[in-house]
């Protein structure tokens, strides 16, 4: 069996190793014509880490990025709501890490180079189109250089991100869903904000919402970290941020001028920053179907979901690990094997991207705020319980897959 993995992102990657660790012969088609390390900050959460430690990074990982201590949740009025431990000090085998987006998939993609060879990593290879009959299937992919190439195959899996171009042909009336929530990315070099292994969320989508983690320990020699931020704010009616320009910290700033805490000044967190990045809060619908034949869908691809709650890169690691496994069985279907990965997958992310629009972690946040009507509380208790409070993020643990029990 040969499978064509089309797109070398974190879902392709760990495909690639997955197969190949199961004796799989496949061979990875990425469109940038070179890997370099871009973006900011990603969580790795539990079930992502277990997914990644069996692939044999996890250690790589470790020694750059910071393992999360702890979770905690502010209003906006900078109050304590509610904190709980995370990753190993919360009891689970693996850690939760805070890491640079591009180190990730660098130590993904050098893995892949030095386990399947650079005769099976290709870069420069845009897919334009696939197709197939009973016994194949062939990947149409524009090259660097303009040229064409034709790479047939027994499968291929499109891991092609949430513009994917499989998915397109499949679904061409798909869209993106845009509910007026706009984002804003960065990093500062910053002096360690709480335990300097906290991951920070303030304020709801309402009025003005941060995520704050650090992602690189010590990044200058004199103890200041790498301080990954998010910005979002619903506004109905606003266009669209655009992924393709930079931000500008003025168009959202205003919502966050008078966040100066004892324990953080978030508008010179921001003012800090190296960069800016506007993005859109963006997912899709959950698609009725994943596999076509020889052709399925994964990761970003079959499932594009709000960057909340850390869980794309997680869900699309499992997505790897379980097609892995149903194509190295024994006198497999193919055809039969991605319809099984897609019964197995479709329903539980699907309700991750439902949960995501409607119910995530910051619901912690959401709550509060509702019960004090958005002004500063004197006594949370009476409001609402820690309990109360620990059930709405178990919950999400739950749905998620993460949840204590169930890793």
């Amino acid at each position: 069996m040969k499978v064509t993995i089309i797109g070398g992102g974190i879902a392709g990657l760990g495909l690639a190793l997955n197969l190949h660790a199961r004796g799989v012969d496949c061979e990875v088609f990425e469109a940038v014509p070179q890997v370099r390390e871009i973006g900011v900050g990603i969580t790795l959460l539990p079930h992502a880490s277990r997914e990644l430690q069996a692939l044999g990074v996890l250690d790589q990982l470790e020694a750059v990025a910071i393992e999360n201590y702890e979770s905690v949740f502010f209003n906006r009025h900078g109050q304590l709501i509610y904190r709980e431990l995370r990753g190993r000090h919360a009891g689970y085998a693996t850690p939760e890490l805070g890491i640079h987006r591009g180190k990730l998939h660098k130590v993904l993609f050098d893995q892949a180079m030095a386990i399947l060879g650079p005769q099976r990593v290709h870069t420069g290879h845009r897919c334009a189109r696939v197709e197939q009959d009973e016994r194949a299937v062939r990947t149409h992919f524009t090259l660097a250089d303009g040229s064409q190439r034709v790479v047939q195959a027994d499968v291929a899996v499109a891991c092609d991100g949430v513009n994917s171009v499989v998915r397109q042909q499949f679904f061409p009336q798909d869209a993106l869903c845009f509910a007026g929530i706009n984002t804003w990315r960065g990093v500062t070099v910053h002096k360690p904000i709480l335990t300097g292994k906290s991951y920070l969320r303030i304020g709801s989508i309402e009025t003005g919402k941060m995520v704050i983690y650090p992602i690189v320990d010590n990044v200058d020699g004199q103890g200041h970290q790498l301080i990954n931020w998010m910005a979002e704010i619903r506004q109905p009616g606003k266009p669209m941020n655009d992924w393709n320009q930079p931000g500008q910290a003025e168009d959202f700033l205003p919502f966050f001028k008078d966040w100066t805490f004892d324990w953080l000044d978030v508008p010179a967190l921001v003012r800090s920053a190296q960069r800016v990045f506007e993005y859109p809060m963006v997912d899709k619908d959950p698609l009725p179907q994943w596999s076509f034949g020889r052709v399925t869908l994964m990761g970003d691809a079959a499932h594009p979901m709000y960057p909340r709650g850390s869980n794309g890169s997680a869900q699309g690691l499992i997505d790897a690990r379980t097609l892995a496994d149903l194509l190295a069985s024994p006198q497999v279907d193919v055809v039969q094997a991605l319809k099984d990965y897609e019964a197995q997958r479709l329903p539980a992310t699907s309700q991750v991207v439902q949960t995501n629009r409607s119910v995530p972690p910051d619901a912690i946040i959401m709550k509060v705020d509702e019960l004090s009507q958005g002004k500063p509380f004197d006594n949370l208790d009476d409001l609402i319980s820690q309990d109360e409070l620990r059930q709405i993020s178990e919950n999400y643990k739950r749905i998620a897959g993460f949840a204590l029990k169930a890793t």
